[in-house]
């Protein structure tokens, strides 16, 4: 089995997942893809893969619209893609999803993380550190106790915001956020990549 690993992805930052497949004799090649960090190598891919060899150039991201339906787009944990929907990455983020949903690709976007949250129903209870160190420092200050402390004047998005928005990209572009901890995101990614 081979699989591509998106240019973008930066190098050493996803070392269990690597070790995962390295163990598992999957293949990983590094090309630019136009939406998510994998795909399974299929004829299409390794035709253009091929032709592009052949000539003695490196593929563009472009050169893959058309010869992949699924892919997986990795997020190292919940603030990743809390900044992904909700921060200034948003646009960004929301141009892929239609990219993806214009050419139909699948796009799973698997969140790594050690907060227990295994599906989008348990981001509603999620809270992060920023958003608790913001709700205590906001507290003091209010009680005048720490006022040499300055605190963004907006809170950090809750756990339910975020939700409702991964539910509403879900309904209106069709991606799917799924979950898992970070030593099983290499077997994870695989398994969504074989549901071609």
């Amino acid at each position: 089995m081979k699989i591509i690993e998106d240019m973008g992805n930066k190098v050493g930052l996803h070392v269990a997942k690597n070790n995962y497949w390295s163990s598992h004799g999957v293949e990983v090649l590094r090309a630019p893809l136009p939406v998510g960090d994998y795909v399974l190598v299929n004829d299409k891919i390794q035709d253009v893969l091929d032709r592009k060899t052949k000539r003695g150039i490196e593929p563009h991201k472009m050169d893959f619209l058309g010869t992949y339906s699924v892919c997986v787009d990795t997020k190292r944990d919940v603030e990743e893609i809390s900044a992904n929907l909700i921060g200034k990455a948003h646009a960004r983020f929301r141009d892929e999803v239609i990219l993806a949903q214009n050419n139909g690709i699948k796009l799973y976007v698997l969140v790594e993380n050690r907060d227990g949250i295994k599906e989008v129903r348990d981001v509603f209870r999620y809270t992060s550190k920023r958003r608790l160190n913001w709700l205590k420092y906001n507290k003091l200050h209010q009680e005048g106790r720490a006022l040499h402390v300055v605190i963004p004047s907006k809170a950090p998005v809750s756990g339910e915001q975020l939700a409702k928005c991964m539910l509403t990209m879900q309904l209106k572009y069709g991606v799917e956020f799924v979950f898992c901890k970070p030593e099983e995101a290499g077997a994870k990614v695989i398994e969504l990549l074989s549901k071609q």
